[in-house]
């Protein structure tokens, strides 16, 4: 007697659309993270603020992704993902809108903190939809679109917002932006297969008390603050930096210069490959060498050496970040769900950090008040990394 025919999976007849349907879904929440960074010389002028005032136009996004992180993740793990991906989706582009007619940068602030609340909405909860959904080995796969989703989202978003001001003005990349995002809502929702119910972690896995109780897990966490930290201040001021003397650049070339952010899809799963020939720790001590001395280049009143730094601070940067995002994983044997998550909200408090300390910094003293406040937090990676060398042994259960 012949087996009853089973039904092929709806992830393995959509496999393409859903692929698809995850890369835009997340590469357009990026793009709204850093879609003002090219042009923040340009908000300074128009609405009357200073340069720490106009960085909040980036590090509100920032501080309001790393203060939903958490909650979004558990709401992803007890109730289906759609209805999150829509109103997540609606609230994004419906308040780039308003950013994009507003007149206030008080109001441009509150909206873009908003637009901060709710983009886990479509990065986080997507990410729980999938570890739930596809088997281990269609896991990677989609995770890998996923990680190479945030890095072109992060290089469009200020690809957009530099690019269209020159021919037209600011307040079109807020358009775009939007309408992006809009377009990747109604896409994911249509083609994402739908969920019978959600299935809630096992109560047996360690909670976040835990987890802050394990000093060498918080050794980990303070690298990617510290990493964020540097990297989001570093560029976040490059505009004001180079549009000053002696550069003078235009917001043109300022935008070709976050071309270097392309290092990261090459860069995160070669790293992989070296940490685990050497250690994590040795990648975090190579990573933080090579950060710190690009800071110093950049110093350099040359604009090739200048790009060549920041190609160096991408270089280090997300060295460090996926040797310290390995390291973690590699001490769990459960909770990771948790833990991965905490790491985010950290990271990205540490990035909103950078931003605003740094705002001072700068007024203070210029691009070394940027850099010098960033080689405090490389001293930091460089000390963990080397902890990491001494220490390096079993794996540990959370």
């Amino acid at each position: 007697m012949a087996s009853p025919a089973v039904a092929p999976s709806p992830f393995a007849r959509e496999s393409i659309a859903l692929r698809f349907a995850v890369f835009f879904l997340v590469s357009a929440g990026f793009t709204t993270i850093y879609l003002v960074q090219p042009v923040l010389p340009v908000l300074r002028l128009e609405f009357g603020v200073d340069e720490a005032r106009a960085s909040w136009s980036v590090s509100a996004v920032v501080l309001g992704i790393a203060l939903s992180n958490l909650p979004f993740g558990r709401i992803a793990d007890l109730h289906p993902v759609k209805p999150i991906i829509a109103a997540g989706g609606s609230a994004v582009a419906v308040f780039g809108l308003v950013c994009a007619f507003t007149r206030s940068m008080e109001l441009m602030i509150a909206c873009r903190f908003v637009q901060g609340l709710f983009l886990p909405a479509l990065t986080t909860c997507i990410a729980a939809y999938l570890s739930r959904s596809l088997p281990a080995q269609r896991l990677n796969v989609m995770m890998g679109s996923y990680v190479a989703a945030t890095v072109v989202g992060g290089l469009s978003g200020r690809l957009i917002g530099g690019w269209i001001h020159p021919p037209l003005h600011w307040r079109y990349a807020f358009a775009t932006a939007s309408a992006l995002v809009a377009a990747a809502t109604l896409i994911a929702l249509k083609v994402l297969p739908g969920e019978k119910g959600a299935r809630p972690e096992s109560s047996q896995e360690g909670g976040f008390p835990e987890l802050i109780r394990r000093t060498d897990l918080l050794r980990i966490y303070s690298v990617g603050f510290s990493a964020f930290f540097v990297f989001s201040a570093l560029f976040n001021y490059l505009p004001f930096y180079l549009s000053g003397e002696p550069f003078r650049a235009s917001t043109n070339l300022i935008t070709l210069m976050y071309l270097a952010y392309t290092i990261g899809v090459f860069i995160a799963p070669l790293s992989g490959r070296v940490s685990n020939r050497y250690g994590n720790g040795v990648t975090m001590v190579l990573g933080a060498s090579i950060l710190g001395g690009s800071l110093g280049l950049t110093h350099i009143a040359r604009m090739g050496l200048v790009a060549l730094g920041l190609g160096g601070v991408c270089l280090g940067f997300f060295s460090v970040h996926s040797a310290a995002v390995g390291s973690m994983n590699r001490r769990l044997s459960r909770s990771r769900g948790r833990a991965n998550s905490l790491y985010i909200m950290i990271y990205y408090l540490g990035g909103s950090a950078g931003i605003t300390l740094c705002g001072y910094g700068y007024q203070l003293f210029g691009w070394i008040g940027v850099t010098g406040l960033g080689l405090l937090m490389v001293a930091n990676i460089l000390a963990i990394g080397l902890v990491e060398i001494r220490q390096r042994g079993p794996v540990s259960a959370a």
